[in-house]
Formats: C-alpha cells, sequence, structure tokens
C-alpha cells in the first residue's frame, strides 16, 4: 500500500511487454528509467533491518511508505514477490531468536585440537577399556589422571592460566576419587564419584556466583556431543596434512606390543613368581568382553574430549545475572520474620524444659513412647531447617536496601533466625542420638544425621557471610558439601555401624544379627570381634558377598582386600542351627521392637 492514488493505479495497471503489477506507459529513455528504478530500490534496501533475521516481506511492507514495489524483469528468471503475504506465507513458522542468557553464557569457537590432546584422550580410552571393566577401586583414579591432562593441554593452548580455586576444585575431585579405593561400600561410593566430577566441571569452568556453582556440575554434559565433533575434526585435519608420519609411530607402537607379548609370556613360563606378578598386574581381557570393552573405551574417549573442550571453551555460566526482588519496607519485611524467631524461641524453650527436667515427665504427659519421641521430632526438625534456609534466601531477594539502618535490621533479624535454627539442628541430632542408644546404628540414620549436621555448616557459613560479606559463600557452601561427602566416605558408615552395635551388644546385650548381612566388607573388622557363634553368624553374609576369588588389584577397595584377610586368616563356621537360635534369642532379649523397629520397621 502506498500513499497516492496514482501510484495504486501505477501499480494495478500492467505494463507493456513486462510482469503484471507494472504501468502501462509510453516509451522513456534508457537511462531515465535505470536511474527509476535505482532511486525505488534504495528506501526499500533502507527498510530492511540487517540483524533481526525478520523475513524478506517484513522488509518490503516497511519500505511500500518510501517506492512502490516493482518486480524483477521477466529476463531475471525470477518470480515477482507480492508486497501482500499470501496463503502459503502465512502459515509458514516462524523462527524465535534462542533465549538472551544463551548467547551471554556461550564462548567462542575452540581452537583445534594439540596432539598432547590426543594422546591424552587416546590413553584415557585405552585405561577404561583395560581397567573399568571388573569395577570400581583404584582404576577410577588411574583413569583420571590422563583425562586430566587432556583438560590441561586443551586448557594452555587456549590460553587458560591455572587459578587457586581451579587447584581447589581439581584437588578436591582427587580426594573424592580416592573413596572407592579405600572403601567397599556403594552409597559413599556413589556420592564420591558424583562429587568428583561435580568438581571436576566447576574446575573446568570456574564458576564462582550461586548460577555458576549450582549449573555449573552439569556444564561438562553439555560438552558430550560439541567435544566428541571437535576430536574428531581435529584428528581428520591432522590426518590429512601429516599422512606419511603417522605410518613409523604406527610400526614402532605394533613392534613394542609383539616384543611386550613375546618376551613376556616367555619369561612368565620360566618364572611362576614372574607368572603371578604379571598375572595380578595385567588386566584379564577376553574375546567375549570385547562389545564390553569397546563401550568402555568409546565412554573413556568421549568424557575425555568433553574435559579437554570444556577446559578450550567453557560455557560462562557466571554471566548469568539474578536480579534482586523489589525491595519491601521494613515493617512489611521485618514482622514475618520477628514472629517466626519468637515461634522458633518458644521452641527452644520447650526443649531446654525436657532436658533439664528429663523426659519420663515429657513421655507421661505426651503418652509416646521413647522411639515415638525421637524419631517423630528428628524428622520435623530436619524438615524446619530446610524451610529455614529457604526462608533466608527469599528475605534475602525482598529485603530493604536503602542504607546502613536496612543492612543492619536485615542482618539482625536474618542472624538471630540463623542462630535459632543451629539451636534446632542441636535438638534434632540430640533426638537421633537417643533412638541410636536405644535402638541401635543404621546407615540411613548415619546419612540423615549427616545431613542434619552439614545444614548446620551452611547455616553457620551463612551468618559467616552476613558479617563478612557474600561473594565467597557459592563456592564456600560448595567446598563444605564436597568435604562432608569426603569425610562420610572416608569413615566408612559401614563400618561405623558395626563399631556401634558391637559396643551396644556389650554394654545392652542387644544384638540385630539379621542387619548385619546387607552391611559391606567395610564392617568386618569391628563384627570380628565379637565372640563366637556370633561372629560367624554375623559374617556369612559379606563373606558369601566377597565370594571365593580375588578381583583384580586395581578394582579392589582397601577395605575389601582386608576383609578378605580376615576371613582368610580366621575363616568362618557358620551354623543353621546357632544362627536360628541367636535370631531367636536377639528377639526375646533385644525385645521385638529393637529387632523391627531398630532397623527395618521405623522408616529410618
Amino acid at each position: 500500500m502506498s500513499d497516492t492514488p496514482s501510484n495504486a493505479n501505477e501499480a494495478s495497471e500492467p505494463a507493456a511487454g513486462g510482469e503484471p503489477g507494472e504501468r502501462r506507459e509510453s516509451p522513456r529513455p534508457r537511462e531515465a528509467a535505470a536511474e527509476q528504478d535505482i532511486q525505488d530500490a534504495v528506501p526499500r534496501a533502507r527498510t530492511v533491518p540487517a540483524t533481526t533475521g525478520a523475513p524478506a516481506r517484513a522488509g518490503a511492507e516497511a519500505g511500500t511508505r518510501t517506492a512502490p514495489h516493482r518486480p524483477a524483469s521477466t529476463h531475471s528468471g525470477r518470480r515477482p514477490q507480492s508486497p501482500h503475504p499470501t496463503n502459503w506465507q502465512q502459515w509458514q513458522p516462524t523462527r524465535n531468536d534462542p533465549p538472551a542468557w544463551i548467547g551471554e553464557i556461550s564462548s567462542d569457537e575452540p581452537a583445534r585440537v594439540g596432539v598432547a590432546t590426543l594422546w591424552c584422550v587416546a590413553v584415557t580410552g585405552l585405561l577404561s577399556a583395560l581397567l573399568l571393566g571388573e569395577g570400581l577401586g583404584l582404576n577410577l583414579l588411574i583413569v583420571s589422571v590422563p583425562a586430566a591432562l587432556a583438560a590441561y593441554f586443551a586448557a594452555r593452548e587456549a590460553g587458560r592460566r591455572l587459578r587457586p580455586w581451579t587447584l581447589v576444585w581439581a584437588v578436591g575431585g582427587v580426594a573424592l576419587l580416592s573413596v572407592p579405593a579405600l572403601r567397599d561400600a556403594g552409597w559413599p561410593t556413589f556420592l564420591a564419584v558424583t562429587s568428583a566430577l561435580a568438581l571436576g566441571s566447576l574446575a573446568l569452568h570456574g564458576c564462582r556466583t550461586w548460577p555458576g556453582v549450582v549449573l555449573g556440575p552439569f556444564g561438562l554434559f553439555g560438552s558430550l556431543g560439541t567435544g566428541l565433533f571437535w576430536g574428531v575434526k581435529g584428528v581428520r585435519e591432522r590426518a590429512e596434512g601429516s599422512r606419511g608420519r603417522w605410518a613409523p609411530v604406527v610400526r614402532t607402537a605394533a613392534a613394542a606390543v609383539l616384543l611386550l607379548i613375546v618376551f613376556g609370556a616367555l619369561f612368565a613360563s620360566a618364572d611362576a613368581a614372574f607368572a603371578d606378578l604379571l598375572g595380578g598386574l595385567t588386566p584379564d581381557v577376553s574375546v567375549a568382553d570385547g562389545p564390553w570393552r569397546t563401550l568402555l573405551f568409546v565412554l573413556g574417549v568421549v568424557g575425555a574430549l568433553a574435559a579437554a573442550h570444556t577446559a578450550a571453551a567453557p560455557l560462562r555460566w557466571d554471566r548469568i545475572t539474578v536480579r534482586p526482588g523489589t525491595a519491601r519496607n521494613r515493617i512489611e519485611w521485618a514482622l514475618p520474620l520477628i514472629v517466626l524467631n519468637l515461634l522458633f524461641a518458644v521452641f527452644i524453650g520447650v526443649q531446654l524444659t525436657v532436658l533439664f527436667g528429663g523426659y519420663d515427665k515429657v513421655l507421661s504427659e505426651t503418652g509416646l513412647t521413647y522411639s515415638e519421641y525421637a524419631t517423630q521430632g528428628f524428622w520435623q526438625l530436619l524438615g524446619a531447617t530446610l524451610l529455614t534456609l529457604l526462608v533466608i534466601g527469599l528475605a534475602r531477594r525482598w529485603a530493604p536496601r536503602d542504607g546502613a539502618r536496612d543492612r543492619t535490621l536485615v542482618n539482625a533479624v536474618l542472624g538471630v533466625l540463623c542462630a535459632l535454627t543451629l539451636v534446632v539442628v542441636a535438638s534434632a541430632l540430640r533426638r537421633m542420638d537417643l533412638y541410636v542408644d536405644a535402638y541401635g546404628l543404621t546407615r540411613l540414620r548415619v546419612s540423615v544425621a549427616a545431613m542434619e549436621l552439614w545444614l548446620g555448616v551452611v547455616i553457620v557459613l551463612i551468618m559467616a557471610a552476613g558479617v563478612f560479606g557474600g561473594r565467597w559463600l557459592p563456592r564456600a557452601v560448595a567446598v563444605s558439601g564436597a568435604a562432608g561427602v569426603l569425610i562420610f566416605g572416608l569413615m566408612s558408615p559401614d563400618a561405623l555401624v558395626a563399631e556401634r552395635n558391637v559396643d551396644r551388644y556389650r554394654t545392652a546385650d542387644k544384638i540385630d544379627i539379621g542387619y548385619f548381612q546387607q552391611l559391606s566388607a567395610d564392617a568386618v573388622p569391628a563384627l570380628d570381634t565379637l565372640p563366637e557363634p556370633l561372629r560367624s553368624c554375623a559374617l556369612e553374609g559379606i563373606a558369601r558377598g566377597l565370594g571365593g576369588s580375588d578381583e583384580p588389584w586395581y578394582a579392589t577397595s582397601w577395605g575389601e582386600s582386608k576383609a578378605r584377610e580376615i576371613l582368610r586368616d580366621r575363616p568362618i563356621e557358620p551354623r543353621w542351627e546357632d544362627c536360628s537360635a541367636l535370631s531367636a534369642t536377639n528377639d526375646s532379649v533385644g525385645g521385638r521392637d529393637s529387632y523391627v523397629d531398630g532397623h527395618t520397621g521405623d522408616g529410618y
């Protein structure tokens, strides 16, 4: 559509010898027509945005006010475009631009992968295929060394420097990978390996803000596909440029492997001690394990390439900005928190009354049993601690921030809430301790108590951030979580459970033999101190899980090796009659509640 009726008439009349839509008029000089075409084209070009990526018809519609649309000549071979969208154009999907935060966190394209990085990736894949097939142990730590070197070489080629916090994350990840090498329990091993991956991703990204610390551990998974394509592209480019140098390398490696196999076989057949040593050091690889080993090789290569690609071009999670909420006035913000503080204070006063007045009076007044009072309180207090952390986060988001008086008010109100929450944490841990004294210790009780204790540490860190500033708080919380997982794994929960229950048997003559069947090899040293036939009955399930044959040295933890050594020096002789009698005695001596509620029926 144009501004004047004359333009509309021009657009509606066909031109002589031209396409429909041109005006029929008397011939004019060629130079004048060319000049008019240029004048008509220039305004249309100015109206089309260069960066929005909008369809071409949007530009044509925007330019109808400056000049009429003149379709191309029939000799150009192009179909004329109408200024109005046709039916098929109206149903075309519009292209949506990606969210702004994706462009903010994106990094530059990494440089071509280096030779040192490729060699480290290849070694990682080979070690993964050879060592990770029998289980987890020292092999995880061995495989992580070339993968870390691949990331280091890629970061150095990209110009990145080693920073103190990067070193902290890297050392923490290596320390966590020592848990599978030392302990046999599955749950601490899982937590340690997961936390090690998270710390490794933080080391590669170098995050320091809350979005970075929360999202950074998942950034390594985003480089799985891009890292693989990056590595394949680098290998292809280098192979095309140095085909003549690959043949000597292949020949040298083949000759070395052949010499090792031939002379190693000869020496192994000549000396039995050397054969045992060689058999213990080398992996046991068979043709039947080919698909499984191939999968492990691919996983190792893809993981190492992802780490190297992340080190060369990390995602910038710290660029995500979280805008603070609308600041509230002092009364609107402080009044709900003051009421919550008063509620906490009343609850703590009741707890102090129970502590000094004794539990017997409270039990007689409430009608609850000892176990019901302890378990009921612990779970509620754990939930209260979690909700308090959420309340603190939301309060900081909407806190008033007009000046020094507002900062003082915020620190005072939230500081009191944190202090009262610490007392609630101590009360929850005390209730758990009471229940453990009555009915023994289990894996889950250790886990939830450790979780409650870590939440208390986080609250202390929040209080310190209110005094000294909170820029360091995200990384401090991450370090405290990783340290908690490391301590949890190194202290061996199964060994702690066994030791606590053995001590309880010696003092109260109560023990649950059936629960010991579920423990790992870490519990063997403590259970080995029990008298017979309790010892054999308690160790029967663990010995059956260990099996008769030794695992490879790289897939065996120190706890499992120690348990095998104990059971080899002092074999167990469990008899069904003795173990059945002990179970019946357990129900009568310890009470049915100590067997059912103590381990399998209390929801812990």
